[in-house]
């Protein structure tokens, strides 16, 4: 259709870097603006053209400071809105990332329909597309199921959220939507492998190698996460033991686990003390006494660096031939506590149906009949 002065009354089409951003959002020369309601420019700054700032996570933050609280929604868009002002930002650092890429994933294909209008059969056919991985622009291998799995799983608690806040009155699609599971991670790591890691030469007193045999001695004796163990402070070590409250969820439990000293847990945290390059308030530290999390993004990139570094080492030099991660330390540390229970309490689980599925990888051993 089109108007008096001979243009057409359909809505303007978004350009393709701008699709999954909410209504009236740009990315111009690597930031992100908001495009201001005529009649709105005193309520931001008096601008017609606003700077969110230069990440997602940061143009939610600060649009989230000027608009407030969002009281309806009628679209899928609207409701990922609320979700992103409100339940977003209680979450930790890297989960808040996660999210906001789950969220202009979701905004491309579900964004403009009427929240009552989503069905499962959306939902498994959304599922098998994000499936099939693809190659961006930049080369880089994008999608596959586990993506897809924890989209579906991301939006399934938007639907939640949305019963709560009365948008609608039954979810959709929970519980009727059965989605093929991922096989749990079953590499477990062997005595003699971990006796290999630690025998690796170092070529100086302190240093990544030093660092990191302490922290896989650690992680053996407490089953700690990656994020946890890198966050410890020398304030966390007290007298009757080291003091965790696990990072993941402090904001729902505030559970404080102590794992009390033994002489090798002693021991281990002594050597990485002494392996680190300077003095510092966190057990371990770069160069400039700085811990390894970048607080405000979740990651530990620098951490990560110097793991692989090391297990290019492991894979050459010793006899190892496949390579573990930092998440199957934990599984090992599970793996060989001295039952279910024990190893629920190591790794701070609520519900050890977790621990079992997916830390317990150790082969069980049975006696023949005879």
């Amino acid at each position: 259709m089109l108007n008096r002065i001979g243009r057409s009354s359909m809505p303007k089409k978004r350009k393709p870097e701008n699709k999954g951003l909410p209504a009236r959002w740009s990315i111009r020369r690597k930031k992100y603006y908001y495009q201001v309601p005529p009649g709105r420019e005193a309520d931001w700054d008096s601008k017609k053209l606003f700077p969110l700032g230069t990440t997602l996570s940061a143009a939610y933050e600060e649009w989230a400071k000027r608009l407030g609280s969002l009281d309806k929604a009628h679209t899928v868009n609207q409701l990922l809105d609320r979700y992103a002002l409100e339940v977003i930002p209680k979450k930790a650092a890297a989960t808040q990332n996660g999210d906001l890429r789950h969220i202009k994933k979701i905004r491309e294909v579900f964004g403009e329909m009427r929240l009552a209008a989503i069905l499962p059969t959306h939902i498994y056919k959304y599922f098998d597309r994000r499936s099939k991985k693809t190659e961006n622009k930049n080369g880089k291998t994008v999608g596959g199921a586990t993506s897809a799995r924890l989209e579906v799983a991301f939006f399934s608690h938007v639907y939640t959220k949305a019963v709560q806040w009365g948008y609608i009155h039954k979810h959709p699609f929970k519980n009727e939507v059965r989605l093929e599971g991922a096989k749990p991670r079953d590499r477990y790591v062997e005595d003699w492998e971990i006796v290999e890691c630690l025998t690796l030469p170092s070529m100086r007193k302190k240093g990544s190698v030093k660092a990191i045999q302490a922290y896989i001695k650690i992680k053996l004796l407490t089953g700690l996460d990656q994020s946890d163990l890198l966050r410890i402070e020398m304030s966390d070590l007290k007298e009757d033991g080291l003091h965790n409250l696990r990072h993941k969820t402090k904001k729902k439990t505030g559970k404080q686990t102590i794992y009390e000293w033994t002489d090798e847990l002693r021991a281990a945290v002594n050597e990485a003390m002494a392996a680190r390059p300077v003095l510092s308030k966190f057990l371990f530290c770069n160069k400039r006494g700085q811990g390894y999390i970048n607080e405000a993004r979740g990651t530990s990139s620098g951490w990560d660096s110097m793991w692989q570094r090391f297990m290019d080492r492991v894979l050459e030099e010793t006899e190892i031939k496949k390579r573990f991660t930092s998440h199957d330390l934990r599984a090992k540390a599970a793996s060989d506590a001295q039952n279910l229970e024990h190893a629920r309490a190591l790794l701070a689980h609520a519900d050890s149906k977790i621990t079992n599925r997916i830390y317990r990888r150790k082969p069980e051993k049975v006696r023949p009949v005879r």
